[in-house]
Formats: structure tokens, C-alpha cells, sequence
């Protein structure tokens, strides 16, 4: 049997956490262009509003996800609009700077928070719905997720961490019929490294250092890795489950 991806999402309901820039941006609009209903989550209004213009498939609704009551408050908006659910990403997430000299408790419960129990909340609220539509579930790791990184071990533990869940609850969703995936992308561009308090010339010189060291000599565009994401959710990927995949230019080669 030839399967091919035809990625069209017309009448599907999509979920994204973290939409208000970079990966998590580029992948609400990549799944309105496939022509999916779309709500984006993120807690910056004005950054919403920014990646739904344009694009009337994308209903934008801000919350931060690591509020007690965000999961069931985000799923019941998505389901109470549109009626079901499809696909959840779960994309929001944060990177940390955090040496082992400086590591503290908030700071790794915090990490934590955002990278781990965040997207299991969302993917407990979501699941009577993707069992019943038997959609899937898309976590954002990084290539981090499975290589060291002096200096921010607790970011790269979290996700980590995602990708266990990931493949855990493949397994355990598999009677179902829900998939679950996580994409595990490179040094790619966007406000993760202001985010994370370095400074502008700081943020420029991890910048070049990274592009050095990715055999293909660049870091990565969000629309490259939203691409991937929308493909692991699509509904023609029907036997793919529990795989995380790497798009990171080669670096996980080296």
C-alpha cells in the first residue's frame, strides 16, 4: 500500500500551546494553511493577535499554560467552539541557562513546570477527545533531549524527560488509536535565547557558535520544523507511533 501525506486538515480541531512566536507560531499557521481550526495558546495577547492575522483558520486564546486550571479551561474552548479535538501540540516551553553551580530548586522546578507537567496536564485534559476522534499528540522536544548540554543540563533533562512521555504514552494510548510523536528540533530561530535573560551580543555570539557546528551550517527556520510537526499529525501517517524525530540540520551526528 502507498500511503502519501496529503496534510489536509479541513474540518480537523488543532490545539497549539506556545503559538505566539517562533516554532510554535509557524505551526498554527501551517496547519490553518492545511486547513485545520486552529487554537492558538500563549500568553502574550499581542503576539496571539500577531500570528492569527492573516490566517482566519486561528482562533487565538491566552492563557499561561502553567496555570492550574489553563488545561481544562484551553480544551474546553477549543471543544465548545468546533466540537471536537484532533490534535494537541505541545509546544510552549522555555530553555534555561542554569550551570550546576547556580542551579536552584525554583529555578528547576520552574523548568519543569513549563516543560514537563504543562504538557501532561494538556494531554490528560485533551485525551477523551482525541480517543474519540482518534487523533494524536505532538510534543516539542529538542535535540537536547538526547545529547548533553554543559551549562543547561536541566533543559535538556526536561525534554528528556518529554521524550520518554512521548514514547510511554504511545504505548499506553495505542489501543485507542491515539498517536503520540515529538519532534526534536535543532538550533532553530526564535526569542528563546532573550528569553532566557542573555544579553543581545550574547545571543548573537551562541548564534554563530551553533551555525559553526551544524554540519548542514545553519540554524533552522520555524517553518521548517512546523512542516514536520503538521506531517507527524497528518492523518494519512497512520502507523507511526512513538517515534521522535530529529531535524536539526545534522547536528545529532556529530
Amino acid at each position: 500500500m502507498t500511503v502519501q501525506f496529503h496534510e489536509d486538515f479541513s474540518g480537523k480541531v488543532v490545539i497549539v500551546t506556545g503559538a505566539g512566536s517562533g516554532i510554535g507560531r509557524a505551526t498554527a499557521r501551517a496547519f490553518a494553511r492545511a486547513g485545520a481550526l486552529v487554537l492558538g495558546v500563549g500568553r502574550r495577547k499581542g503576539a496571539l493577535a500577531e500570528t492569527a492575522a492573516g490566517h482566519p483558520g486561528i482562533v487565538v486564546h491566552p492563557a499561561d499554560v502553567c496555570a492550574p486550571d489553563a488545561p481544562a479551561e484551553v480544551i474546553d474552548t477549543a471543544t465548545g467552539r468546533w466540537g471536537r479535538l484532533d490534535v494537541l501540540v505541545n509546544s510552549a516551553g522555555a530553555t534555561k541557562l542554569m550551570p550546576l553551580a547556580e542551579t536552584t530548586a525554583d529555578g528547576v522546578a520552574g523548568l519543569f513546570d513549563l516543560n514537563v507537567t504543562a504538557p501532561s496536564m494538556f494531554a490528560r485534559a485533551a485525551l477523551p477527545h482525541l480517543r474519540r476522534t482518534k487523533g494524536s499528540i505532538v510534543n516539542v522536544s529538542s535535540t537536547y533531549g538526547h545529547r548533553p548540554l554543559p551549562g543547561a543540563a536541566h533543559y535538556a533533562a526536561s525534554k528528556a524527560a518529554l521524550e520518554q512521555l512521548t514514547r510511554s504514552w504511545a504505548l499506553e494510548l495505542a489501543a485507542d488509536g491515539v498517536r503520540v510523536n515529538a519532534l526534536a528540533p535543532g538550533p532553530t530561530e526564535s526569542e528563546a535565547l532573550a528569553a532566557a535573560g542573555l544579553s543581545e551580543t550574547t545571543v548573537e555570539e551562541v548564534k554563530q557558535d551553533e551555525a559553526r557546528r551544524i554540519p548542514l551550517g545553519r540554524r533552522g527556520e520555524p517553518g521548517e520544523v512546523a512542516a514536520w510537526i503538521v506531517r507527524l499529525a497528518d492523518p494519512a501517517t497512520t502507523w507511526l507511533t512513538g517515534q521522535i524525530l530529529t531535524i536539526d540540520g545534522g547536528l545529532d551526528l556529530t
